[in-house]
């Protein structure tokens, strides 16, 4: 025991007074982390707040394009087409005005990879479109070939042969290609029995060549083909500019493809939200156009695999910012429902227009559904300020003009993410409304509005093109270099030494391509 009296050494003092110091010094230190976290929150809260804001302004311009220009030249050795072909290659262009636009860039990229002489793609007269205009009825047929002389050797049809003083006409074999065959099945099968028979005839010819090619330049000249070689008739493309015109003398105007037609709605299968007769009609339309499916709309519902319908899109452009006064032009078909869905649209964005509206030529009420009208709102929504597609998952129109807009100079582009939105839209069904606005800007702040950006898988090379087909001047990586200015004069001089002579040294349409 100690006595009365006792006292601790000095040293041991010392060290009680030592510990003392150290656990204040630790708590102190806890306390300032505590605040800088709770700070670091707030900021961080405040910042989120303020950023849940969209520019409206900017959006009417292009998206930052961070150097990046459209480029589908050549950048590597590309010979010419060789003076002997090892035959014809025909294909008859299957679906809609899209579809068939990208199977015929598949088409060129075909005949080049067989060294085959290229016939003017048929256009399918198809069930749906009942319209027989045909290549040479939409497309100007002397640029698609002048444009695509460097590339391929392209005729109007298979000419007639005189053999022992008779006229001889080669036969194209029939075969049905594998969808999305590899180049391997074009440089084997399809071109032994092309050599076989002089001619061979690819039917159907959608999606029957790979996209996904490991070499820039094939996925270059695709580009040369959709973005330059393939342009519309001069009336199409004068009427078109008409309607731009005349939307434009009031200002910035956006372009909407409302995609809530029936072969839609039918192939998603979202039938709750119609009546009774209306569900019969897209049921039986299902059955008959599509695989069978067990399908349950709430689930397709939770996951954004319905078509926004026309309110869920003005929701979309008023939390966004859009007011009463934007003016649309709206690309569709037979809107399914009619009105009823209309309607609240209608009173939240009233400056409706659509190409019957806006045509002061009539040209377009006698072809409202046929290859002529779809061609029309594709020009119109590629000039528009602002293109939105509703629902873009199979859509060939607003997958293409997704990637042709890209192209055109990374133009405003607002694609709804509806895997975001749906839980968003089913709480405001449920009666939750606050907060709804800010929630809709937090998920479409989250999505690209045009600029170049990676392209992951789903997504189509035709709806993103990038980085293939562009180029930077100053290029950190040399394969993103943009090519040379005088890449004309060195493809020209190579069809010479080649001794082809039957091309006309013109290439501007490659120079375009450059200097895009």
């Amino acid at each position: 025991m100690r006595r009365p009296g006792y006292r601790q050494p000095l040293k041991q003092q010392l060290g009680g007074v030592k510990a003392m110091f150290i656990r204040l010094s630790v708590a102190v230190i806890v306390v300032v982390i505590c605040m800088f976290l709770l700070m670091s929150a707030m900021s961080s809260s405040n910042s989120n707040s303020s950023s849940a804001e969209i520019n409206i302004e900017a959006l009417w311009g292009t998206a930052a394009s961070d150097g990046w220009r459209a480029s589908s030249a050549p950048r590597s050795d590309w010979p010419p087409p060789a003076s002997e072909s090892n035959g014809y290659l025909r294909v008859r262009c299957n679906g809609g005005l899209n579809q068939q636009r990208s199977a015929i860039c598949n088409a060129v990229l075909a005949a080049r990879i067989m060294n085959a002489t290229l016939v003017l793609p048929e256009l399918d007269a198809n069930s749906f479109w009942h319209d027989d205009s045909g290549f040479q009825g939409i497309y100007d047929v002397e640029h698609f070939i002048k444009t695509l002389k460097y590339d391929v050797r392209i005729v109007e049809s298979i000419p007639e042969t005189r053999k022992n003083g008779k006229v001889k006409k080669i036969k194209a074999k029939q075969i049905r290609p594998p969808r999305d065959a590899p180049i391997s099945w074009y440089t084997t099968e399809a071109l032994k029995t092309m050599k076989e028979h002089g001619a061979i005839y690819l039917t159907p010819f959608s999606h029957r060549l790979a996209e996904e090619i490991d070499y820039p330049e094939y996925q270059r000249l695709r580009c040369r083909v959709n973005y330059h070689a393939l342009r519309f008739k001069p009336h199409i493309v004068e009427l078109s500019q008409s309607i731009v015109n005349k939307l434009r003398s009031q200002g910035h105007f956006m372009t909407i493809h409302l995609r809530f037609e029936m072969d839609m709605l039918a192939f998603a299968g979202c039938f709750d939200i119609f009546s009774p007769e209306e569900q019969k009609i897209l049921k039986k339309y299902r059955q008959e156009n599509f695989a069978e499916k067990r399908l349950v709309y709430d689930e397709r519902r939770a996951i954004g695999k319905c078509p926004l319908t026309p309110e869920e899109v003005g929701l979309i452009l008023r939390a966004m910012g859009f007011d009463n006064s934007t003016r649309i032009y709206l690309a569709a078909g037979e809107l399914f429902g009619g009105e009823r869905f209309m309607k609240p649209f209608r009173s939240m964005f009233p400056r409706l227009e659509n190409h019957s509206t806006v045509d002061t030529t009539g040209e377009l009420g006698k072809n409202t559904m046929g290859l002529l009208g779809s061609a029309v709102d594709y020009m119109v929504c590629l000039l528009s300020d602002i293109f939105m597609p509703t629902y873009d998952g199979p859509s060939n129109f607003a997958n293409n003009l997704l990637g042709h807009r890209l192209y055109y100079g990374f133009r405003t582009t607002i694609r709804p993410d509806r895997k975001a939105l749906a839980p968003i839209f089913i709480d405001r069904e449920k009666g939750h409304t606050a907060g709804f606005d800010e929630a809709v800007r937090r998920a479409m702040l989250k999505t690209n509005f045009g600029g170049p950006h990676k392209r992951i898988s789903p997504e189509s090379f035709y709806t993103n093109s990038w980085p293939e087909c562009f180029c930077k001047k100053s290029a950190v990586n040399p394969a993103d270099k943009c090519p040379p200015h005088d890449v004309v004069e060195i493809l020209n001089s190579q069809m010479e030494s080649e001794g082809i002579s039957d091309f006309e040294a013109s290439g501007s349409n490659l120079t375009s391509a450059v200097d895009k």
